[in-house]
């Protein structure tokens, strides 16, 4: 089967060299192999998301000479589907209401710690709160691990990974401003999008050990991943919207060559200041 992959940015902000390097890579894999590139904006979150920079996505990739196939994809036009989804965990018992904040979370020195930080220490699992209350819904994740069994994935780098979802706590899975989490709406549009093949940073390696969960308990198909070194700036961090990486759009706009700013980024020489994490 031809494989198909996806690039899925979230319309926060503008996308820089780090985003690039993730669209081309799913870009390129399936173009290799006569697959399908698909483009999902994923703006769930709509107190952040901008129309202006879903204008700006479009302009960038095609900068950059990237077409997608098929029509954009909006989250925020799925919602029925993640909310169908989590009324199947609602209804099998793994997920329990949150009223905590995160400076409750942040207070609590009972809270382990994990590969992304701070857990959520289970203060409201058992808890019978007004459900009239703002709330989040978490997974009981230990419950849901006893209901999967041991789960594996495979990583394209890294071979195949025992899944362990137990080290990231009792996630989020809709929050109090979002119908849906990143964990929850990007399992169920990969499925149903049917991408086999998913593209994107090692900053995102620890989350796929939930999104495996997440596929087991949903009856829902595991891609293959390919997770790639992230790129860093000049000061030795990653690449990011929320410390003023550069903005694709001020290059293309300042008259760059996008398509030899992909060709760069593909063969390894990467623009001056930046560099390539060692994993």
């Amino acid at each position: 089967m031809a494989p198909t992959t996806r690039f899925a940015p979230s319309p926060t902000g503008r996308l820089h060299a780090g985003h690039a390097m993730s669209a081309i890579l799913a870009h390129d894999l399936a173009r290799a192999a006569g697959g399908r590139f698909l483009l999902r904006i994923e703006d769930i979150d709509g107190t952040r998301s901008r129309p202006e920079h879903v204008a700006t996505i479009l302009d960038d990739l095609r900068w950059l000479g990237l077409e997608w196939d098929g029509p954009v994809v909006f989250q925020s036009q799925r919602l029925p589907l993640y909310e169908a989804a989590l009324d199947r965990l609602r209804a099998a018992g793994l997920v329990y209401r949150c009223w905590c904040t995160r400076a409750d979370i942040a207070a609590s020195a009972s809270a382990p710690h994990g590969p992304e930080g701070a857990l959520y220490p289970g203060t409201c699992r058992g808890r019978a709160g007004d459900p009239a209350q703002p709330h989040a819904w978490r997974i009981d994740m230990a419950a849901a691990v006893r209901r999967t069994g041991p789960l594996a994935w495979h990583d394209a780098t890294a071979g195949s990974i025992a899944a362990d979802p137990l080290s990231l706590g009792d996630v989020v899975l809709a929050r109090k401003d979002a119908p849906a989490s990143y964990h929850l709406a990007v399992t169920v549009d990969d499925a149903a999008q049917r991408v086999t093949d998913i593209v994107r940073g090692a900053d995102l390696f620890a989350a796929t050990h939930v999104h495996r969960l997440l596929q087991a308990l949903l009856g829902l198909p595991t891609p293959r991943y390919h997770h790639h070194a992230l790129l860093l700036g000049a000061d030795g961090t990653r690449l990011a919207k929320r410390h003023g990486a550069p903005a694709l759009a001020d290059m293309r706009l300042a008259g760059e060559d996008g398509v030899a700013l992909a060709t760069a980024l593909r063969s390894g020489a990467l623009p001056l200041g930046f560099a390539r994490a060692s994993a």
